[in-house]
């Protein structure tokens, strides 16, 4: 019996020649057909590579593959000025309520308290006859620099840091008359010791410092050693007044707290008039950056 001829074109012709169409499943392999965009994919499912499954933004532009530019500032600015906020209006509160964390903090001050030399010594780090001639050089350093290079507003790196040393005295002075905290019991009887206005100085003229002359060193070892130094002078402030008894530790705590929240502003301030001077004009590439 003899077999009956297949037509060109259906499947199992093995003769050379153009395929045909069927209707069907094989219409989306044209380009244009429903569910694909492609020649290689007979359905409307993504891609397996991560590009490729990337979701339109809501304008119906190509969407943005994470992470997503500016994100990661926003979210350490979070951080850096909401969480400090935070937990210094949770130390206030428990202070002005006499709270749990108060008899946390008495015991604790019981623990550590040694009057001696050294930390005396290490308290006085955080007078302002010290710390603040600090910050001046480091203010005149940066405008210096800044105006040797070039720049239009060589004046408010130094401007803005005076300003948040200034703001010192202005938020401590009210907060230590409306707690009303009596000192430690080695101290003469007497109140308004939150925050502690010592740690306060301490911290912006020291982190002050640090912010403005960093963008002008270019070692990174010498950049570690100004952050280390810093930071130790810092909490060397912090312990002597906690060990000679000058402070309960909660105002010291509260007074980080504090100028986190005025340094991270002082940072925002620096790194954006350091961005708009750069992206203004080419002689800021020999200033700080």
């Amino acid at each position: 019996m003899r077999d009956t001829p297949r037509p060109q074109g259906t499947v199992g012709d093995a003769r050379p020649g153009p395929p045909q169409l069927r209707p069907g499943r094989a219409l989306a392999h044209t380009t244009g057909a429903s569910g694909s965009g492609s020649p290689h994919r007979s359905d409307g499912r993504s891609p397996q590579t991560p590009r490729g499954a990337r979701r339109s933004g809501p304008d119906g532009r190509p969407g943005t593959s994470p992470p997503v530019p500016g994100r990661p500032t926003s979210f350490r600015l979070t951080v850096l000025l909401g969480l400090p906020a935070l937990l210094f209006a949770l130390i206030t509160w428990q202070v002005l309520a006499d709270g749990p964390l108060v008899g946390l903090d008495r015991r604790l001050s019981r623990v550590l308290v040694q009057p001696d030399r050294f930390s005396e010594l290490l308290a006085d780090l955080g007078n302002i006859e010290v710390a603040v001639p600090v910050l001046a050089l480091a203010a005149a350093f940066a405008a210096r620099r800044w105006r040797a290079a070039g720049q239009d507003r060589w004046w408010l790196p130094p401007l803005a840091a005076g300003l948040a040393m200034a703001l010192v005295p202005a938020l401590v002075v009210p907060l230590k008359e409306w707690s009303d905290r009596p000192g430690p019991p080695v101290l003469p009887p007497g109140t308004g010791y939150f925050p502690s206005g010592h740690t306060a100085t301490a911290c912006v003229a020291y982190g002050g410092a640090l912010l403005l002359v960093l963008p002008s060193v270019a070692s990174p070892v010498a950049r570690r050693v100004l952050q280390l130094a810093c930071v130790v002078l810092v909490f060397g402030v912090s312990y002597g007044l906690v060990r000679r008894g000058y402070h309960w530790p909660l105002d010291v705590v509260a007074s980080w707290c504090l100028c986190a929240v005025l340094l991270t502003l002082l940072w925002l301030v620096l790194s954006r008039s350091s961005r708009r001077t750069s992206a203004g004009t080419a002689s800021s590439r020999t200033g700080p950056s």
